[in-house]
């Protein structure tokens, strides 16, 4: 039996101003770093052992995973396919945007020179393909909210709408066993 962990990144400026993220590459804020430092040492309290952090090439989540590395010792290696999805003409704006909202429903949309949801859940879902085949080895993906939901849709049925809401804080940590 093998396990998959999800860790999102620490906090960044645009979070805290409450404006998409996406493809642009945001710097974690300084609670931002505290948050993967809090992480790292919560996975050895609760003995979480792994094989491998994977995580996406965007500072935010990298600097994140390296955090967690350094405290628990796993190795971690960048993985391009977990880099967020670009939501096009939507990065910096509100995420609680009306816009947004109904575009984040249309699942072909590309967001006018983004990347559509299909295209990223392929690019996701054939990562966890690979990463699930070894049945017995456990690994912590770092990513991105936008990622979060891929994953979680992957292990579990989701509605479309269960999609779309879908989503975790900073530096939290799910688990999903396979």
């Amino acid at each position: 039996m093998g396990y998959v962990y999800f860790v999102r990144h620490g906090q960044t400026i645009w979070n805290v101003e409450n404006k998409i993220c996406g493809a642009t590459d945001i710097a974690l804020t300084e609670l931002g770093h505290k948050q993967a430092i809090e992480t790292g040492k919560k996975i050895l309290e609760e003995g979480i052992k792994a094989d491998e952090i994977l995580y996406s090439p965007l500072i935010r989540a990298k600097d994140t995973a390296l955090h967690i590395s350094e405290i628990t010792g796993i190795p971690a290696r960048e993985e391009l396919r977990l880099k967020e999805q670009n939501f096009g003409r939507f990065e910096s704006t509100p995420r609680d945007g009306t816009e947004f909202k109904i575009a984040k429903g249309q699942f072909i949309t590309r967001y006018d020179g983004g990347e559509s949801m299909l295209h990223l859940a392929q690019r996701i879902y054939n990562l966890l393909d690979e990463v699930t085949a070894a049945s017995d080895k456990t690994y912590i993906l770092v990513a991105h909210n936008g990622i979060s939901r891929v994953v979680q849709s992957y292990f579990y049925e989701m509605t479309n709408e269960e999609y779309a809401a879908f989503g975790v804080k900073n530096c939290a940590i799910l688990k999903y066993e396979f």
